[in-house]
C-alpha cells in the first residue's frame, strides 16, 4: 500500500484544517490507519488512529475534543479533521498504516507503511 498525504499549510490559530491520506494498492479496507505528527526537537507523536471498519479511534490527549480521524473505505482516503487550531500544533504530519492491529495504537512500531509528510503551520 502506499500513502498520500495532503491537505497541510498555514493557519492562524483557531483555524482549521483537513487532512486527507489516500491509499493506493490493495486491501486499504484491512489496514488500521494513524496519524503521526513530528516537530523539530520533538518526538514523533501519534495524534490519532484507526480501526479498518472505522469503528473504533484513539485520539490522544493533546488533540482529544479538536481532532477528528475518520476514514472512506470507498475513496481509499482516511481524514484528520483539526479544528481549534494551535501553535503548539504545528508539525510535519504524516499517515501509516499496519495489517498487524487488532485496536488502534499510538506505537509508531506497529505500523509497517508509511506515506510522506504534509506540513501544517499554525501561526500565532
Amino acid at each position: 500500500v502506499q500513502l498520500q498525504a495532503s491537505g497541510g499549510g498555514l493557519v492562524q490559530t483557531g483555524g482549521s484544517l483537513r487532512l486527507s491520506c489516500a491509499a493506493s494498492g490493495q486491501s486499504f479496507n484491512r489496514a488500521f490507519m494513524g496519524w503521526f505528527r513530528q516537530s523539530p526537537g520533538k518526538e514523533r507523536e501519534c495524534v490519532a488512529a484507526i480501526s479498518a471498519s472505522g469503528d473504533a479511534t484513539y485520539h490522544a490527549d493533546s488533540v482529544k475534543g479538536r481532532f477528528t480521524i475518520s476514514r472512506d473505505n470507498d475513496k481509499n482516503t482516511v481524514y484528520l479533521q483539526m479544528n481549534n487550531l494551535k501553535p503548539e500544533d504545528t508539525a510535519v504530519y504524516s499517515c501509516a498504516g499496519s495489517r498487524r492491529l487488532i485496536t488502534p495504537t499510538r506505537f509508531s512500531e506497529m505500523y509497517d507503511f508509511w506515506g510522506q509528510g504534509t506540513l501544517v503551520t499554525v501561526s500565532s
